[in-house]
């Protein structure tokens, strides 16, 4: 790649930061969001279950392993955003890696749901390798991603509109992974749970691979650095520690993300082992997904009324009291529990457009504020903040799930089933309600935001002369 690219924005639309975005070019961009689906979805609601259940470690294992190297994979983000942002190429700086990182990505994801026929001990080195792989080509790819919804325009209305669409596209494929990834297992397998699973990463990796390709060739970057920026990656990082809207929402994406993975991880153990009707499980998600992205659908709209943070606000409240009702709802009331969750994933749907929307108006902050600016630095130290949300639900998932006498596979005592329980409804109302109380610092909005862009434009224009 060479290191003075001239960008490709032979769009037949506006080249302009507030260019209005065709139909085509946010759907193409949004359906890149269904395959990176294909692998989170699978990650967030069947992960754990497979490592305790069929590939056959221990929840306290499989809970340490998720966390550690979590933690070591969050740490990667800076460094590829560092990357992506100093990427050149005659496709720009983020769409390169949706073209070329595809298929390694699928081949570290079907290896990490392979089971080798090895003892507990090297059974357990397998994961730890196999995993950091899978959510290293995860990062490679889903950064760029992010920061591409940065560059294609700076209109605040069509970046809401934008990422909305990338989230329906996000939910759609969630809910469709939910729903089928269990029948293809059996389907694959034909009762060999080890080959099922295999079989069925191997069709959504070259799925997902196909995806980000037809993303790639659907979308343009138009926003370009200041001319002339001087920057290190150190230098990028510092700046958005003293950003305070991001700080804010780094927070923030921790405990949301909190939020989502309790819900998510514990669905299985809860009509697994609580509920005790596992059938229902399957549309259980699928209803949850086709909430999310049905709230998703809602965010532009409801933002042309209320503010970004307030709406969000009120939104994460609603989950955490609905959430808080639920853990009061009887094992026999499912007509409750998918009411219940259905109106939790509503409000809990356009968090994703919302927040991912003021990620991209921290950036633009940062160039107002510095004259520089690291759009995916921004997005990738954002993405850091959701993994380490992410592995902190999931390994405390199943490290409650040990505390408790969980044991893989067998009836579970009365403690056990109470706990899990508390998993999918109270624990993750009470993250949920820990989240207003941070959003309640943002202060990025209204005419604050608008009269930033419009001087950020005028500096464009200027520079363009």
């Amino acid at each position: 790649m060479s290191s003075n690219p001239a960008p490709d924005i032979t769009d037949t639309g506006k080249t302009s930061r507030l260019a209005k975005l065709r139909w085509r070019e946010k759907l193409g961009y949004g359906f890149g969001d269904f395959g990176f689906n294909l692998y989170w979805t699978t990650i967030a609601s069947f992960l754990a279950a497979f490592y305790t259940d069929v590939f056959g470690i221990s929840a306290a294992a499989a809970g340490t392993m998720i966390f550690i190297t979590r933690i070591v994979d969050a740490f990667t983000d800076p460094m590829m955003g560092a990357v992506a942002d100093r990427t050149g190429s005659r496709f720009g700086k983020f769409r390169p890696y949706l073209l070329y990182a595809g298929l390694p990505m699928a081949g570290a994801a079907v290896l990490t749901f392979t089971t080798p026929d090895l003892d507990e001990g090297c059974k357990l080195i397998w994961a730890y390798v196999t995993y950091s792989f899978m959510m290293l080509g995860y990062t490679v790819l889903s950064t760029p991603y992010s920061a591409l919804s940065g560059v294609m325009t700076a209109n605040s209305q069509e970046r809401t509109t934008l990422v909305s669409a990338r989230f329906v596209f996000a939910f759609t494929g969630g809910a469709l992974v939910n729903k089928f990834t269990l029948p293809l297992v059996d389907w694959f397998g034909d009762g060999d749970p080890l080959l099922g699973w295999q079989l069925t990463m191997v069709c959504y990796g070259l799925l997902a691979a196909l995806i980000f390709a037809v993303t790639f060739a659907s979308t343009r970057e138009r926003i370009q650095p200041p001319p002339g920026q001087q920057s290190d990656p150190l230098q990028d990082l510092g700046d958005l520690l003293r950003n305070r809207p991001w700080v804010i929402l780094f927070v923030l994406a921790m405990v949301i993300m909190m939020t989502f993975t309790m819900r998510s991880g514990s669905a299985y153990y809860y009509f697994h082992y609580y509920v005790e009707r596992p059938e229902l499980l399957p549309n259980y998600l699928l209803w949850q997904m086709l909430a999310y992205a049905a709230g998703a659908v809602l965010a532009p709209v409801m933002t042309r009324f209320v503010d970004k943070a307030r709406l969000l606000m009120l939104l994460m409240g609603a989950v955490g009291v609905l959430s808080l009702l639920f853990a009061f709802v009887p094992k026999d009331m499912i007509w409750a529990m998918f009411t219940l969750n259905i109106l939790i994933s509503l409000c809990l749907g356009p968090k994703s457009p919302l927040t991912w929307s003021m990620y991209a108006d921290t950036a633009d902050y940062n160039e107002w504020k510095t004259g520089r600016r690291a759009t995916a630095m921004t997005f990738s130290a954002a993405t850091f903040a959701q993994k380490l949300g992410g592995s902190l639900g999931s390994a405390g998932m199943l490290w409650v799930l040990a505390a408790i006498g969980y044991v893989a596979n067998e009836a579970q005592s009365g403690a056990s089933q109470t706990g899990i329980a508390l998993l999918q409804t109270a624990v993750p109302g009470a993250f949920a309600l820990l989240a207003v109380m941070v959003i309640a610092f943002y202060n990025l909005t209204g005419e604050k935001l608008e009269r930033l862009q419009q001087e950020l434009d005028q500096r464009s224009g200027h520079a363009e002369q």
